[in-house]
């Protein structure tokens, strides 16, 4: 397939175009900064920003699924144009972790277990998904890694979850970023998700 990523060139995007570009895939892999994305065959590197709809649709014309590594401090309707007007219906997005409930069905951002310093961070990240939620066009998913996001080896055992945070034995939820792109790369090639949110971690 031929997959555009946007912010291809930070911790989660840049594992992913690797991980997506391994498995053969032909990337487009796009970033405000080309010269700090991966290199490797299959991967093609480009400048481009996300808040301009018309130039990114002319970037991404011909995707068969765009993947959004991006900040939450943008909306997600210039994404949506762009991908709109570019004529691509897939749209899978890096989500967050505050938005999923703990084993008393609260959201991670309304518990004393996130720190007041990440709130206001976090916040856009919950409101760019209810965003989402409200786009009925675009075949969107929103992948929430787990609490803890993490520099780390790419084991490839991990679990899958839908809106409850997973912990493991010890009460950890994290996952690192290499486990991750498996899980979203997966996710891509199976459309096991549609206009919905899913989780991951160990």
């Amino acid at each position: 397939m031929k997959i555009a990523v946007l912010g291809a060139s930070g911790r989660a995007g840049s594992e992913i175009v690797k991980e997506l570009a391994a498995r053969g895939h032909d990337v487009l892999a796009i970033a405000r900064n080309p010269d700090a994305i991966p290199a490797a065959e299959g991967i093609t590197a480009k400048a481009g920003d996300a808040s301009d709809s018309a130039a990114l649709a002319e970037l991404i014309k011909g995707s068969d699924a765009v993947i959004s590594a991006l900040k939450f401090n943008i909306s997600p309707k210039p994404l949506l144009a762009a991908l709109k007007q570019a004529g691509v219906g897939r749209l899978l997005v890096t989500g967050g972790a505050a938005s999923l409930k703990d084993e008393n069905g609260e959201r991670l951002i309304d518990t004393d277990v996130m720190p007041e310093s990440w709130k206001p961070i976090a916040q856009e990240g919950i409101d760019f998904f209810y965003e989402l939620r409200e786009e009925k066009e675009i075949d969107w998913v929103f992948f929430s890694p787990a609490f803890n996001f993490i520099e780390g080896p790419r084991t490839g055992k991990f679990r899958l979850g839908n809106e409850h945070l997973i912990r493991d034995e010890n009460g950890d939820s994290k996952i690192t970023f290499a486990d991750y792109a498996i899980a979203m790369a997966d996710e891509v090639e199976s459309h096991a998700h549609s206009r919905e949110r899913f989780t991951i971690a160990y």
